[in-house]
C-alpha cells in the first residue's frame, strides 16, 4: 500500500486540531467568557461562584457528568450513532469492500470445513463439493 505523507500529516493534524486543541481552547474560552461576562455581572451569582477557580470547579463537577452521559446516549441510546456507521458504510468504498470480502471468505471456510470434515470420516468429496469451493475462491 502507497502512503501519502503529506496526506497522512494533515489527517493526523486535524484529527489533533479538532479533538484535542481545539476541544480545550473552546472549553477555556467558554468558561472564561461566561463567567467574566455573565457571571461577574449578577451580584447574586457571585454568592454561587465567588471566584473565577469556583465557577470552574463547579462547572467541572456538575458538567463532565452531564457530558459522559450525553457521549454514552449518542452511542449506546440513540439511533445517531447507527446513522453515522450506516452513512460511514455507504460512502467509504474500503469498508463496504471489506464486509463483501468477510462474506466471502466465511462462505468458503464454511465449504472447506464440509470437504475436511468428510475427508476425516473417510468419505471422498464430491464433484460438486469441489467446484463450489473452486468458485468459491474465484469471487
Amino acid at each position: 500500500m502507497e502512503k501519502h505523507l503529506g496526506f497522512r500529516a494533515w489527517f493526523y493534524f486535524r484529527n489533533g486540531w479538532s479533538l484535542y486543541f481545539a476541544f480545550v481552547f473552546a472549553a477555556i474560552n467558554t468558561l472564561t467568557v461566561t463567567y467574566y461576562l455573565a457571571i461577574e455581572r449578577i451580584p447574586s451569582l457571585l454568592v454561587i461562584f465567588p471566584s473565577f477557580f469556583h465557577y470552574v470547579l463547579i462547572v467541572t463537577l456538575v458538567g463532565v457528568p452531564i457530558l459522559i452521559f450525553i457521549g454514552y446516549a449518542h452511542y449506546k441510546k440513540t439511533a445517531a450513532f447507527r446513522s453515522e456507521v450506516d452513512i460511514s458504510m455507504e460512502t467509504n468504498p474500503y469498508q463496504r469492500r471489506m464486509v463483501v470480502n468477510t462474506e466471502a471468505i466465511l462462505r468458503l471456510n464454511l465449504k472447506l470445513l464440509d470437504v475436511i470434515l468428510k475427508s476425516s470420516s473417510l468419505e471422498k468429496a464430491s464433484k460438486e463439493d469441489l467446484e463450489n469451493i473452486t468458485n468459491l475462491q474465484n469471487e
